[in-house]
C-alpha cells in the first residue's frame, strides 16, 4: 500500500466515526465529520446497503490501521507476530499496535496526533535509553527511557507542545516528565489499560479466513 496523500477527515468520514487522526482540530466544530456525517464520494448520501459479515470485518481492519497510521504489510506482520505470541490474539495485537515508538510518543502528549508524532520521530528528535530512535514502528518495552533530544527541546515546537502536554493525562503505564519533556515506560499495556475503541474479534476472524 502506497503512502496516503488525501486528507485524513476523509477516512473518518469513510469509518463513519471520529478517529482522532489530526489532533486538537478533530474536537473542535471545524472537524469534517460534524460538517459532513456521511461516506466521501459521489454517492456518499444516499441510503448505504447492509454490511456484509465480511464488510464489517475489513472495516474494523481498515479502520484499526488508519488509527494508529501503519500500511497493510506493516500491519498483517504486526497479527502474525501477534498470533504467534501466548495469549489472546487480539490482545497481543493491540498491545503490539501501543508498544509503536511513534503512538508513545503522542500518548505522552507529545505530539497531537499519531502522525505527527510519526514526523518527529522520523525527524530524530528522540532517544530511547540515550541512544538514537527514528524507526517509528519500533517497539517500546517496559523500563525504556524516552526523552527529547537536547538539540531539539529549546525548539518553539517543543514548547508548544510542552505546554499543551501538561493539560493532558498519560495512560497508567506510562510515567512522563512534561518539564523534561521525558518519559518512562513503566509496563507493557494490558488491552484494559488501552482505550482504542476496536472490534479486534473481528480482526482475527477475517485473518482467520
Amino acid at each position: 500500500m502506497g503512502r496516503y496523500t488525501d486528507s485524513v477527515c476523509r477516512q473518518c468520514r469513510r469509518e463513519g466515526e471520529k478517529l482522532f487522526l489530526k489532533g486538537d482540530r478533530c474536537y473542535s466544530a471545524k472537524c469534517a465529520i460534524e460538517k459532513r456525517p456521511f461516506v466521501p464520494g459521489q454517492h456518499g448520501q444516499k441510503r448505504r446497503q447492509k454490511t456484509s459479515e465480511y464488510g464489517l470485518q475489513l472495516r474494523e481492519k481498515q479502520k484499526t490501521k488508519r488509527i494508529y497510521g501503519v500500511s497493510e504489510k506493516q500491519f498483517r506482520n504486526s497479527f502474525k507476530k501477534a498470533d504467534r505470541q501466548a495469549g489472546i490474539t487480539g490482545d497481543n495485537l493491540m498491545i503490539l499496535l501501543e508498544r509503536r515508538l511513534d503512538n508513545v510518543v503522542f500518548r505522552m502528549g507529545l505530539a497531537s496526533s499519531r502522525k505527527e508524532a510519526r514526523q518527529l520521530v522520523n525527524h530524530d528528535h528522540f532517544t530511547i535509553n540515550g541512544k538514537k530512535a527514528n524507526i517509528p514502528s519500533m517497539l517500546v518495552k517496559a523500563g525504556d527511557f524516552i526523552k527529547v533530544k537536547e538539540s531539539s527541546a529549546g525548539s518553539a515546537k517543543f514548547e508548544d507542545l510542552k505546554a499543551a502536554a501538561a493539560y493532558k493525562t498519560p495512560p497508567e503505564w506510562l510515567e512522563v516528565d512534561v518539564e523534561n519533556l521525558s518519559g518512562k515506560v513503566l509496563a507493557l499495556p494490558g488491552r484494559e489499560q488501552i482505550d482504542t475503541v476496536v472490534s479486534e474479534q473481528l480482526i482475527v476472524e477475517l485473518y482467520s479466513r
